[in-house]
């Protein structure tokens, strides 16, 4: 589980890292990190797909966006033992502390 997160994190960080400081033109001596790269790489983008080049950084941005909850809902699967025994401690006693009992101690009845 630790690796297939590595595996995830590490291209999306790369990527963010990327388009944010590309974006920004902050590009600390690499011609990679430079806006005119930015403009180049998006517009190969657009070539290649038929797209306008404007309309990729959304596209991506949704498709980590659901590729993160792809994620997260496998790892909620792998550990929903964990989380449903942490939820019952959470919210468990809260709830029958809320709803009192209708039984009563004192009660006289021996009726079910």
């Amino acid at each position: 589980m630790k690796w297939f997160l590595i595996l995830w994190a590490c291209p999306v960080m790369l990527l963010a890292g990327w388009y944010g400081l590309s974006y920004y033109d902050m590009s600390f001596g690499f011609f990679m990190l430079t806006r005119q790269t930015h403009d180049l790489v998006f517009q190969i983008y657009g070539n290649v797909l038929g797209i306008p080049p404007e309309s990729i950084p959304p596209l991506v941005a949704r498709a980590m966006i659901v590729d993160s909850f792809i994620v997260l809902g496998i790892i909620a699967y792998r550990k929903r033992r964990e989380l449903g025994a942490w939820y019952r401690r959470r919210f468990g006693a809260a709830q029958s502390a809320e709803a009192p009992s209708l039984a009563s101690d004192a009660s006289l009845s021996s009726a079910p």
